[in-house]
């Protein structure tokens, strides 16, 4: 599989799919919402997106698409099935980087692409084509299937030259998964010191004191008629 990024792609790790029966124009919208972020973040991004809800930012192809308020108030769509095929090619990518010993917190999507790759024609049924009770044709004659294709690289973020904007959203991405994951991690509890009480004295009632007294001389009077004797 050719893939279409124009730059060193020496160390660059790309994985794709080919031939994909879903819509390619809601898979670049996919790939322009992971496009330049870590790619824990952009995992986290899709799982949102399959799990939660969460709607895509459309950058085009967004002709009568409705505000949403989570992207407060830019439009956008709700795909889960692309981003389902999008996840499964960032974590083949993933495995690959793993298997050649990178670490997960350095890498970048540096390029996720999709495309259009072929159409088949397709016809309706023959008692959809004609209404012989309107006297006319039906207005879908004909629907063509279109197949997709997906692209996704990933790399460190010095290691690819890119411009000015790419690099600045680069180390923008850089800096909030930073911030992030600072803030996952589990602060260190302060131990307590440990209070020391006060050695509490137990003393015996005043009838246990004299008891005691009286046999410590009774004690002492047989040992010393022993001794005599």
């Amino acid at each position: 599989m050719k893939y279409s990024f124009n730059k060193d792609s020496k160390k660059v790790i790309f994985a794709g799919m080919s031939d994909i029966n879903v819509s390619y124009k809601d898979l670049g919208a996919v790939c322009d919402a992971i496009r330049y972020k870590n790619v824990n973040t952009a995992v986290e991004a899709l799982d949102s997106v399959i799990y939660n809800g969460m709607p895509i930012y459309y950058r085009r192809h967004s002709k009568h698409l409705g505000a949403r308020h989570e992207l407060h108030g830019r439009k956008g769509r709700y795909p889960k099935k692309c981003a389902k095929f999008v996840k499964k090619v960032l974590q083949n990518a993933i495995s690959m980087a793993e298997s050649k010993g990178y670490d997960t917190s350095d890498i970048f999507v540096v390029h996720a692409s999709a495309n259009k790759t072929q159409t088949m024609p397709r016809r309706p049924s023959r008692g959809i084509l004609f209404h012989p009770g309107f006297g006319g044709y039906a207005s879908a004659r004909r629907s063509n299937l279109e197949l997709a294709k997906i692209e996704v690289g990933v790399a460190e973020m010095n290691e690819v030259k890119f411009g000015e904007m790419a690099m600045h959203l680069l180390k923008k991405n850089a800096d909030v998964f930073k911030k992030s994951s600072a803030q996952q991690k589990p602060q260190p509890k302060k131990q307590k010191k440990a209070q020391q009480k006060p050695a509490q004295v137990t003393t015996a009632p005043p009838d246990r004191q004299q008891k005691q007294g009286l046999q410590k001389e009774e004690s002492k009077i047989l040992e010393t008629q022993t001794v005599q004797k």
